[in-house]
């Protein structure tokens, strides 16, 4: 396993990280845009959505609720996924801090 050495860094730009990879994937912007639709999906009907098979859906589900985008609650045999609002909050608030930091450096001619 390779060593990334993410203690380097501060704690914000470590989760920043994590969230912009969980959304760097075509298919989990269009999970996710499903699951803000319809409040709450279960497996099946997001694999119905996406031209993906069940394992690849699963596997980009797992990287979605790893980064803690999304919940998914067990029902019997199926898994019922909804959007994490705490959480989406916070991403929220880490985009918005970078995109301010970028915008005052290129309002000021940085380069």
């Amino acid at each position: 396993m390779a060593y990334t050495k993410t203690e380097a860094f501060d704690v914000e730009s470590v989760e920043l990280a994590k969230l912009a990879k969980a959304l760097s994937h075509p298919a989990r912007i269009a999970i996710l845009r499903l699951l803000a639709q319809r409040q709450s999906c279960i497996c099946g009907d997001i694999v119905a959505e996406l031209p993906l098979s069940q394992s690849t859906v699963s596997q980009h589900l797992k990287e979605l609720k790893q980064a803690g985008l999304i919940t998914g609650d067990i029902d019997g045999p199926r898994v019922c996924y909804c959007l994490n609002v705490k959480q989406w909050q916070v991403a929220r608030t880490f985009f918005e801090k970078l995109f301010t930091d970028l915008n005052s450096c290129t309002a000021s001619n940085c380069c």
